[in-house]
């Protein structure tokens, strides 16, 4: 009775852990037409992929980025942000030498979105701004029910961050970025009046208060025009995507970490 209960035992854990082995969920094989929308998820009409994939055909023609969309029916219990950036690096989205690539991975079941960058793109698609894409443009078109408008926007976002034009949303640009700026800006202004006064209590000699007083002011005038902004890098024409839907060269072995963000609705 002992080896059977002992027995049984075995064969239920033998069990579990074969189901936990075919429960996951395995990255899929590289296709043979590497294109930029993969709609496995069925959740884009034809339309409105064929417009996506061209969308980010010519932005790959032009800047060598490569951007692809993947739509996948249930994540299986992986972890989306550990599986999304997985699979772009098997898939080798992106230069190899740029590691340009990033990936936009959906979960339909599972009501998730992730966003991962190349080693290449962390530095100016950073994780905070993905993050901000994420939750405050493509979440709230995913609420309404319209999966291509939250895409849409998403790419549209992740152009104009690449390009160093993105300017947030107007919740992001009324939160923590304006504050601080303002701040600073308060700070070099009090500091200039100070020191301008104490020039002309002092007497200075000769224009030296306004020499001094003129290069806080340049300070303040730099500060005040400069922006923060992104650099838009070096773009290289070559590799990208190609016409009538493929890549020119396929994917060109672009390299990810652990960058991206992601969210869920």
């Amino acid at each position: 009775m002992k080896n059977f209960k002992r027995n049984f035992t075995l064969l239920l854990l033998l069990c579990c852990v074969v189901f936990t082995a075919t429960a996951q969920r395995d990255i899929p094989p590289k296709p043979s037409e590497e294109t930029s929308v993969y709609d496995e998820a069925d959740v884009l009409s034809t339309s409105e992929e064929r417009s996506l994939e061209q969308k980010l055909i010519n932005y790959a023609d032009t800047t060598s980025t490569q951007i692809v969309i993947a739509t996948i029916e249930s994540l299986q219990g992986e972890y989306i942000g550990t599986y999304s950036a997985e699979w772009a690096h098997e898939w080798g989205i992106g230069q190899a030498d740029e590691d340009n690539g990033i990936l936009i991975l959906l979960a339909e079941q599972e009501r998730k979105i992730w966003i991962s960058t190349g080693y290449g793109i962390e530095g100016t698609l950073t994780d905070a701004l993905s993050k901000q894409i994420v939750e405050n443009i493509i979440l709230p078109e995913f609420r309404r029910g319209s999966y291509y408008g939250g895409l849409d926007a998403g790419t549209t976002a992740i152009f104009e961050v690449m390009a160093g034009t993105y300017e947030g949303t107007p919740q992001a640009r009324n939160g923590g970025g304006a504050t601080p700026r303002f701040i600073i800006l308060a700070i070099i202004f009090i500091f200039f009046m100070i020191v301008l006064s104490q020039r002309n209590k002092r007497g200075g000699g000769r224009n030296g208060g306004h020499r001094r007083g003129g290069g806080l002011l340049d300070i303040l005038v730099l500060s005040s025009l400069g922006r923060g902004g992104f650099g838009g890098g070096s773009f290289g024409g070559g590799g990208g995507f190609g016409g009538g839907g493929g890549f020119g060269g396929g994917f060109g072995g672009g390299g990810f970490g652990g960058g991206g963000a992601g969210g869920g609705w």
